[in-house]
């Protein structure tokens, strides 16, 4: 059944859950930054906010906007008093020490919060201008693709399968929402990762992407990865450096404890959304998904984004695997959730594996868990203190401590 039966075509309908975050980070900072992959609704989000507020909304990408920032200290004195939201800031470097200027006027006059609402695509290279101008001054959140609980129940295979991006989340068929993610990746080679400083040819970082598709999930692994490409190891970090500011790809840490034990090092990597990860591999339908040999790891891949987007800001999380066997696929230690180890299953009556049970006598958790692939929200026993959740009831659970 296709999604777009269930829900009009229209991708703005959805109720972000950041909404009431950036809310009360306006109010309590001058300047907020919203980070988010291309696509993700990050406009769409600002704009809400700034509908309520009268906002002045600028694109630094077009060239209209950007040519009211000519003198931008004028111009943003003359919106003192309204919210002043700046889209792909990251793209005008310039602005920031000016924004440090009139923030710190504004403060002295009264206005401590509520100035600027930044909107950023790159994270490094946000993070990197921003704090040397703005510190103490702005606070970042991250906007996700969408979520599964920001969708209905019987949408979670849907989502996983075309990932959160609302376009290709909301196209009219299958067809259509793999073309959108092809062309989302095309974009991103051949003009988004250059504009950030790539220099290997579209070619090649196409063939990296999808190497780390193939590899969804694996251990980090820079020899092979470079033997692949025939480019170097400190070429492979840049590239998956970038891909990482550009919140596409993920590195899961591994977990480091005092135990004694010989532990793997590398991270784990994962495609962050799920429908880019099935885009890369060519997958358009659930059966083509369900008949490759990456579905396993691709849904451990959903559940680990998915939790880790609903976990409090503060929560540390990795994975844990022992040169014994004993292994953990996600670990979460939340400030009043205590340490929370997860293993992930596609099928509804799975069990734990062995290794997850010698890892928990290792690190003697405060909470088990096992997700596994069924919508059934209540929990139930599957031995040895594991409890067997979905995965909307696990991420429920994190979010109301968020």
């Amino acid at each position: 059944m296709q999604y777009a039966q269930h829900i009009p075509h229209n991708a703005w309908i959805f109720n972000r859950h950041l909404f009431p975050t950036v809310e009360t980070a306006l109010s309590d900072y001058p300047a907020v930054a919203l980070l988010g992959a291309r696509q993700v609704g990050k406009t769409t989000l600002a704009r809400q906010i700034g509908d309520a507020r009268s906002a002045v909304y600028l694109d630094i990408e077009h060239p209209s906007d950007r040519q009211k920032l000519t003198d931008p200290e004028a111009y943003l004195a003359l919106h003192s008093q309204r919210l002043v939201i700046l889209d792909e800031v990251q793209h005008m470097p310039e602005l920031f020490p000016v924004l440090r200027s009139l923030i710190d006027e504004g403060r002295r006059s009264g206005q401590t919060a509520g100035r600027f609402l930044l909107l950023g695509s790159a994270t490094g290279e946000l993070l990197r201008q921003s704090g040397e101008s703005l510190a103490g001054r702005v606070t970042y959140l991250e906007l996700p693709p969408l979520q599964a609980l920001e969708l209905a129940q019987d949408q979670q295979n849907t989502l996983w399968l075309r990932g959160g991006f609302p376009n290709s989340l909301l196209a009219g068929s299958a067809t259509k929402s793999l073309d959108w993610r092809q062309n989302l990746i095309s974009t991103y080679l051949e003009r988004e990762l250059p504009s950030y400083g790539a220099r290997l040819p579209a070619q090649t970082l196409r063939r990296l992407w999808t190497m780390l598709a193939h590899l969804q999930g694996c251990l980090l692994d820079v020899s092979q990865l470079g033997k692949g490409l025939m480019i170097d190891a400190k070429t492979v970090h840049r590239y998956l450096d970038m891909l990482g500011d550009l919140m596409l790809l993920r590195k899961l840490p591994p977990w480091h404890s005092n135990l004694g034990k010989r532990l793997v090092k590398s991270p784990k990597l994962y495609v962050r959304d799920s429908g880019l990860l099935h885009a890369l591999l060519g997958l358009a339908s659930h059966d083509d998904l369900l008949a490759h040999p990456v579905v396993g790891n691709s849904w451990e891949g959903f559940v680990i984004e998915t939790l880790l987007n609903a976990v409090p800001r503060d929560a540390q999380s990795g994975f844990y695997r022992s040169s014994n066997g004993a292994e953990i696929d996600l670990l979460i230690d939340a400030p009043g959730l205590g340490l929370m180890a997860v293993e992930v299953k596609k099928g509804s009556h799975a069990k734990p594996r062995r290794g997850f049970y010698s890892a928990c006598e290792d690190l003697q958790p405060a909470h088990k868990f096992l997700v596994h692939g069924g919508v059934d929200a209540e929990a139930y026993p599957v031995g040895d203190g594991v409890m067997a959740v979905s995965l909307r009831g696990l991420a429920h659970r994190l979010a109301q401590r968020s």
